[in-house]
């Protein structure tokens, strides 16, 4: 008999079929998140898990007496309860280094979009207001030779740290504890305290696990200490920025620009990071790991417990 696998969201379709050679797959296609009640309920009989940001504790492993491991289709696992799985003695498994170079991409997307004005101009455009070309039209701040500010200094920060070297910047980081010193000259980085680093950066890129202790990292007291001219660019995890406060720094200019790939809460958007006269803001669907290569990166099984650096 074949053991029982739920598939959470829809994945590629050779996947599916490979799954199905050797499972009993019960495979979500709907493709969305599923309620609490109804994971619980489709997880009872299960083997194991494929799942996309859903949320596995204590009571839904307790109500999935034959589960045996979970597996995150994604870079991050904040959404399982390691302790629970532990106590339970279930397996997590997550997919570490897949996306590092293409989120890293995306992180510099962001960057340049923000600071060179890209979507703004591009939403004037589309509008019809544009009749000419002027000297003062949208004019951003140069990416080459500034100051790039990097918070979580883990496989993906030091990628887009390795990006910075093209670009002639002056590479600043944070991170719980220092790199090696042989690293920080590979880079050409120099190691600062968060508020360090947010006053001296040009540009502020979040490469953070969330977590406890990076739950609104950046809010109001942050964002005031930051340059008036400086871009803020979110690749991180939605709840690792106070979108509130991140508006209220937009509408007050307190800083220039932001390039946000996800958002606190979401799929629901801060109203004011959507208004259309904050054009001060780059903002996409949580598509920074979106890219043709990946899927196939994320095809083989991933084997061992839950990667613990998120960066």
């Amino acid at each position: 008999m074949k053991q029982k696998v739920l598939v959470a969201r829809m994945i590629f379709p050779d996947v599916l079929e490979t799954l199905e050679q050797y499972f009993d797959v019960d495979v979500n296609l709907d493709d969305r998140v599923l309620a609490r009640d109804e994971l619980i309920a489709r997880l009872a009989d299960k083997d194991g898990a494929l799942t996309a940001g859903d949320r596995i504790d204590a009571a839904v492993l307790a109500a999935a007496p034959r589960l045996k491991v979970a597996a995150n289709m994604a870079v991050g696992y904040n959404n399982f309860d390691m302790d629970a799985f532990n106590r339970a003695g279930v397996l997590g498994t997550n997919t570490p280094d897949v996306l590092n170079e293409s989120t890293a991409d995306f992180a510099w997307a962001l960057l340049m979009a923000t600071a060179r004005r890209v979507t703004e101009s591009e939403r004037w455009l589309r509008t019809g207001v544009w009749q000419k070309w002027s000297y003062d039209g949208f004019l951003g701040v140069d990416v080459h030779g500034s100051t790039l500010g990097i918070i979580g200094m883990g496989r993906i920060g030091q990628a887009v740290a390795r990006r910075a070297l093209g670009f002639g910047m002056r590479v600043l980081y944070h991170n719980r504890s220092r790199v090696a010193p042989q690293l920080e000259a590979q880079l050409n980085a120099v190691y600062r305290t968060k508020d360090e680093l947010l006053a001296e950066a040009d540009h502020v890129v979040l490469v953070v696990p969330y977590a406890a202790d990076s739950h609104h990292l950046i809010g109001a007291a942050e964002l005031e200490k930051m340059k008036p001219s400086a871009t803020l660019v979110n690749i991180a995890r939605g709840g690792v920025i106070d979108d509130a406060a991140l508006a209220d720094a937009l509408r007050d200019k307190r800083i220039a620009a932001a390039g946000l790939d996800v958002f606190d809460g979401e799929p629901r958007v801060h109203p004011g990071l959507l208004r259309r006269d904050r054009g001060n803001a780059a903002r996409d669907g949580d598509a920074g790991g979106g890219q043709s290569d990946c899927g196939a990166r994320l095809r083989p099984a991933r084997r061992g417990s839950a990667d613990t650096d998120q960066s």
